[in-house]
């Protein structure tokens, strides 16, 4: 039989199998669909244990649905002939047949594991491994790995070069997919390290460090999924164009109930796109901003009374500036600006009665006192003014105002400026996110009244009812603070985190264990001895489990060459991994006349589109980003779908099969960290790169 006539055969065998786990996988959507109609019917039975009965039902019935239309395409990925004449076959998730035999081993169970970690020094009972390439249901191609050629029997086919090399030539689409089939041996060791504790998994560009926390996350859910499921999973990526590119990893795993995160919209209710120029991102990143928010949020808001004046029978009662301050200071002293909001009109009574000394009004008492000036809109008008509920948006919105005041010493007089110029433009930066969530807590959540126990003095009930439990209520409905009760927090390109994002994210994961993915020599933060002390707080003396990938699975080694040599001018001793294969493509250096960048940009462009069937990326210096996406409008336009403008920032974890750099001196420039950048840049090419520039001092430093 011819080699192509024996791959045919072993094709149409392997698909016969596949359709029989096809045909399990549609009856067991069948009874989870109607469990869902089952579970829908309990609800109608009338009575309070019909309903918990319907939403337990109809919960479970529609994970467990969502998880089989979710794994569909490609199920079936792998199968193992092992020594013992069994063959095993791997998928995406487990399925039985009906008698409830195994059919289908699910990727992260133990008797999976082998798929990943047999090699050919150490086959561990497997003499043949195979990766099916499938098209939804449909076999298309199968890859061999022969791992003990000593017990193979006689007939037994091997087929094609490797999955692993066949899966490097791929071309890039818009997406990430799950590298589920050719999960290598340190990768997988990483996957299922145990879970307590932080998991960091480093290594250079390439080397599948995203990907393999995305499994990492799909495993843990398998293994403990009432805990996993129940406290909740976030990951957490640098931008919303990384978290595009990665939002289909974990639903084609079977899993799609972990909450998915930008730096930009970890905070509920905001949703953030913009980054800060590299001054004010650093100021607003540093440590020393928490103080000054804490400031902020003790100060009276822009236009607060500053005094009250009351007429009670013969008296003239009066507080001034300097009494309304110390009584400020006494009601925050121990207690956090909204926990405080109930007790402020006992204080501001307490202190208006003190100068009561009319003898009518004395003779009246205290008790008609406090009715009477409690039930005085003047009075309620006032306090609402001088203490309300405040919302982090609020204060946020005056820290422009309020800088210079609080924050002398702190910031530097071109901090200053850089700050004021970036919150005068009115919306949140990624880099604000932290702040609002720092002045989230600094502030607190206004107390519940509960009645006959309410926190608020009793004498004041009357104004508390009628007026400050409406407020309040509205307040909350959109203040509640998250209770920082996720199970697992997950953190991609973690080397960027300032010292507030890691406060941000501390919060979500104090109770939690962590994987967490970097290289520092990718790294955007230029302080990075500040970013290692708020990570050892967040982390709150978690054990730490280290995990380096030291394999470049992404980038041909004529491009790595390249980016190697940038590398070393970023940081001292970067982590470089080892590229392996070679194209025989070698990276392409333009230098241009200012008049001639856009069309050589475009020619470039143009050129590498015709030459690869995936992806291609233009990176460019954040100020030249305006020119050419009007310059380039019509070249974008016609390659929707395969051609990407971005800044260098919003390149982090993607990957591409061409990349055209655009003045790589520029992107050197941009920042302290503008080499690290450029590292990053280079090495999100898979095939081809070319750079086109109006000056080459970048390529004469290079050794």
């Amino acid at each position: 039989m011819s080699a192509n006539n024996a791959e045919q055969h072993e094709i149409e065998m392997e698909q016969a199998y596949v359709d029989a786990v096809y045909e399990r996988l549609d009856a067991s959507a069948k009874v989870a669909q109607s469990l869902v109609v089952e579970g829908m019917a309990r609800g109608h039975i009338g009575n309070e244990g019909g309903l918990v009965e319907r939403d337990a039902m109809v919960y479970q019935a529609s994970l467990r649905l969502s998880a089989l239309n979710a794994a569909h395409d490609g199920l079936v990925f792998g199968r193992l002939n092992l020594l013992t004449g069994e063959s095993r076959y791997i998928g995406r998730i487990g399925v039985r047949d009906a008698e409830r035999e195994i059919m289908l081993v699910d990727w992260r169970a133990p008797a999976a594991a082998v798929f990943y970690q047999a090699t050919a020094q150490e086959p561990t009972g497997v003499i043949r491994r195979r990766v099916l390439r499938c098209a939804n249901d449909k076999v298309i191609g199968i890859e061999d790995d022969l791992l003990d050629h000593d017990n193979a029997p006689d007939d037994l086919v091997v087929v094609g070069e490797g999955a692993l090399l066949a899966s490097l030539t791929r071309a890039r689409d818009s997406t990430m997919h799950s590298v589920v089939a050719t999960i290598q041996k340190e990768q997988d060791e990483a996957i299922r390290a145990p879970s307590r504790g932080a998991t960091t998994i480093g290594g250079g560009p390439g080397t599948g460090k995203t990907v393999v926390a995305l499994h990492r996350a799909a495993y843990l859910l398998y293994t403990d999924r009432r805990r996993f499921e129940s406290g909740g999973v976030l990951v957490v990526g640098p931008s919303t164009v990384f978290m595009n590119y990665i939002e289909r990893v974990l639903p084609s795993l079977g899993e799609t109930s972990v909450t998915l995160r930008s730096l930009g919209e970890v905070v509920d209710g905001l949703r953030a796109a913009r980054h800060d120029e590299p001054v004010a991102a650093a100021a607003k990143g540093s440590p020393r901003m928490a103080p000054f928010l804490a400031r902020a949020a003790a100060a009276p808001m822009p236009g607060a009374p500053t005094e009250f004046r009351y007429f009670y029978k013969d008296d003239v009662l009066r507080l001034d500036s300097h009494q309304l301050e110390r009584i400020r200071r006494n009601l925050l002293s121990g207690a956090k600006r909204n926990r405080a909001y109930l007790k402020a009109p006992e204080a501001l009574v307490a202190a208006l009665w003190r100068q009561v000394a009319g003898e009518r009004a004395l003779e009246k008492g205290e008790e008609d006192f406090v009715e009477t000036i409690t039930t005085d809109d003047r009075f309620v008008d006032f306090v609402e003014d001088w203490w309300p509920p405040v919302e982090p948006i609020d204060v946020w919105r005056t820290l422009p105002d309020v800088l210079d005041a609080l924050g002398r010493g702190s910031f530097s007089a071109v901090e200053s400026a850089a700050l004021k110029a970036s919150w005068t433009i009115g919306e949140p930066s990624i880099q604000d996110v932290p702040l609002i969530d720092e002045l989230r807590y600094v502030i607190g959540e206004v107390p519940v009244s509960d009645g006959d126990n309410d926190e608020a003095p009793k004498q004041l009930m009357s104004f508390e009812r009628r007026e400050r439990e409406e407020r309040v209520d509205r307040f909350r409905s959109t203040q509640s603070i998250e209770d920082d009760g996720f199970a697992h927090v997950l953190i991609d390109e973690a080397q960027d985190l300032s010292p507030m994002q890691w406060r941000m994210l501390g919060r979500r994961g104090r109770y939690a264990s962590w994987t967490i993915v970097g290289d520092e020599a990718q790294s955007s933060w230029p302080h990075p001895h500040e970013s290692a002390a708020a990570r050892k707080t967040a982390l709150e003396g978690k054990p730490e489990h280290a995990f380096r990938l030291s394999t470049n699975y992404r980038n041909s080694a004529e491009i790595y060459d390249l980016a190697a040599q940038v590398a070393a001018i970023a940081v001292p001793h970067p982590d470089l991994a080892d590229a392996v294969r070679r194209t025989g493509e070698q990276p392409v250096h333009s230098t241009v006349e200012p008049a001639e960048l856009v069309s050589a940009t475009r020619r470039s462009a143009e050129q590498i589109l015709d030459r690869v069937d995936g992806t291609v990326a233009i990176v460019a210096p954040t100020t030249q980003l305006d020119r050419l996406r009007v310059d380039l409008a019509g070249l974008l336009e016609q390659h929707p779908d395969r051609l990407r403008l971005l800044d260098g920032l919003d390149t982090k974890g993607l990957e591409f099969d061409g990349v055209v750099v655009v003045e790589p001196d520029g992107i050197t420039q941009e920042s302290s960290a503008g080499w690290r950048t450029l590292y990053v840049v280079l090495t999100r090419a898979t095939q081809l790169l070319s750079t086109v520039g109006t000056t080459d001092t970048w390529l004469s430093r290079l050794s």
